[in-house]
């Protein structure tokens, strides 16, 4: 058993917020690979399937970005699984935008949501940072984050997402390398 955790901010204000990116992959995940609708569970909202051998629980924290750690922690503990069964996809402002890049512990670096998971469950978790860019200046960070994607960015944020989909299986299997390299080359076709 997995859990692969999106993250994001709740409501459907917040829906096409770059710092939303997280939700946006497990949807994608969900929708793809024919994922249980969406159920109020574990503070949030969670979705139950299979990505080739791996039973796999989706889950979307409603408990707002700062403390997601909350909901994350309530579905490991009642699954009794560790932080390695973890995955968790979130916005990365020091990547450049569609950006996807895998690597498993170390600190927070700024991202709260990151920052809660590690407070509830320890820092020895796999993450999944897809770049949404850096606007240049630390005083134009919020509104970056907490703005919707642009129209022009659209199509690609869309390819991305199926991409990431696409390629879920491998996550599920162990295979980072193998994932992030098909990303690469799927991104360099567009």
């Amino acid at each position: 058993m997995q859990l692969f955790a999106g993250l994001g901010n709740p409501g459907p204000a917040y829906a096409l917020h770059r710092h939303n990116v997280g939700f946006m992959a497990v949807d994608a995940i969900q929708s793809v690979h024919g994922f249980s609708p969406w159920k109020a569970r574990f503070q949030g909202l969670a979705s139950e399937g299979r990505l080739g051998g791996a039973k796999l629980l989706l889950l979307k924290p409603a408990t707002f970005m700062n403390e997601s750690g909350r909901s994350v922690g309530e579905a490991l503990r009642f699954f009794k699984l560790g932080p390695d069964a973890l995955t968790v996809f979130y916005d990365e402002l020091d990547l450049d935008p569609f950006r996807v890049k895998v690597k498993h512990g170390g600190g927070a670096a700024g991202h709260n949501g990151i920052r809660s998971i590690i407070a509830h469950v320890g820092a020895d978790f796999r993450r999944v940072r897809i770049g949404i860019g850096h606007p240049g200046h630390k005083d134009r960070v919020t509104p970056h984050v907490l703005g919707n994607f642009a129209k022009a960015e659209e199509g690609r944020l869309a390819d991305m997402l199926g991409d990431i989909a696409a390629l879920a299986p491998l996550l599920a299997d162990g295979d980072e390398a193998r994932f992030m390299n098909d990303l690469a080359m799927r991104q360099q076709e567009v």
